[in-house]
């Protein structure tokens, strides 16, 4: 049996959350119009990743940044229940990156949502990235899992969570199948090489071959006019460039499945997968299989969901109170 899987290639709307959401929605209509039955987006695809956090010292950043709050979606806002009802429309599960408003502190977060509408699972990045850390709280190991679906054992992890290796090893220890790796776009630092393309699609192969799963790569992309959106006192900062779309999909072998678009052209790339291929790809490798040394070397991950603060029911029951008499 096949699963036809897509990766999102495209400019978010960059601080306008209706005009992305409705982009999203369109995304999802066409990846199910070509027999999509799984569509992965981008990190922070809502409302565009914060190409702001490396363009300009923090002082000056300073104007974006409750724009960039404001346009931040929670969890059980509209616009998630808007995109909800497009998964449940076109019978398609949907792995959504978005900036994640909670109360006063954003997160970096995941979402995959089922083909009938539901959460399946809601995700946080474990630790932003460098300048990322100025906006982004951090996740737990709470909801570092993966997730049963009829197409598969399917996960999700964003951006440099490929170059953790022990994150990397939770999510193979569950048999992870199809992986979603969520990138921002490829249009910033681009002459620094650890920032660049091509280490991040080399991380991205060799998670697939590492963990012997299909890996489903999703960009941004930015524009010319999209980029006016980070202007500080209308001034261009030198290392935001154009383009950066790198979408695309790998086996289980780490073969390339599919063709790239143009990094400035907006799309999706497809794939038709048999998960039979990893039985074969595991044969030569199974790194949580035959190919680990349980008795040398094990991980423990401690799965706990935290909470800044545990607070006790209130009570007005009478013993709590407190009564006083007062002569007047």
């Amino acid at each position: 049996m096949t699963t036809r899987i897509a990766a999102v290639q495209a400019e978010p709307g960059w601080f306008d959350l209706p005009a992305t959401v409705a982009k999203t929605v369109d995304l999802i209509a066409d990846a199910a119009a070509h027999g999509a039955e799984i569509v992965a987006f981008p990190e922070t695809w809502l409302p565009g990743y914060p190409v702001f956090l490396w363009a300009y010292p923090v002082p000056e950043q300073i104007p974006h940044l409750a724009r960039y709050h404001a346009a931040s979606p929670t969890v059980d806002g509209p616009e998630i229940a808007t995109i909800r009802a497009a998964a449940a429309a076109h019978g398609i599960t949907v792995v959504l990156g978005l900036s994640e408003q909670d109360h006063g502190s954003l997160y970096m977060a995941q979402l995959i949502i089922g083909p009938t509408g539901d959460i399946l699972l809601h995700r946080r990045k474990l630790k932003p990235t460098h300048a990322e850390r100025t906006l982004f709280g951090e996740g737990d190991g709470g909801d570092l899992q993966v997730i049963e679906t009829p197409h598969g054992r399917l996960g999700a992890l964003n951006c440099w969570e490929h170059l953790q290796p022990l994150v990397k090893f939770t999510m193979y220890a569950q048999h992870e199948q199809i992986h979603v790796a969520g990138w921002p776009c490829f249009g910033i630092f681009a002459e620094h090489p650890s920032l660049g393309w091509e280490p991040s699609m080399a991380v991205s192969r060799t998670y697939a071959l590492e963990g012997g799963a299909f890996v489903v790569v999703s960009t941004q992309i930015l524009s010319e006019t999209g980029a006016q959106n980070f202007l500080v006192n209308g001034a261009p900062s030198p290392i935001i460039d154009f383009g950066g779309g790198y979408a695309r999909i790998y086996g289980p072998d780490g073969a390339l499945l599919t063709e790239p678009l143009d990094t400035h052209t907006e799309g999706l790339v497809y794939a038709d997968i048999d998960l039979s291929a990893i039985d074969i790809a595991k044969k030569f490798a199974d790194p949580v299989g035959h190919y680990s040394r349980p008795d040398v070397f094990t991980l423990t991950v401690d799965r706990t969901a935290r909470t800044p603060a545990t607070l006790g029911e209130t009570s007005t029951a009478e013993a709590d109170v407190l009564t006083y008499d007062v002569e007047v």
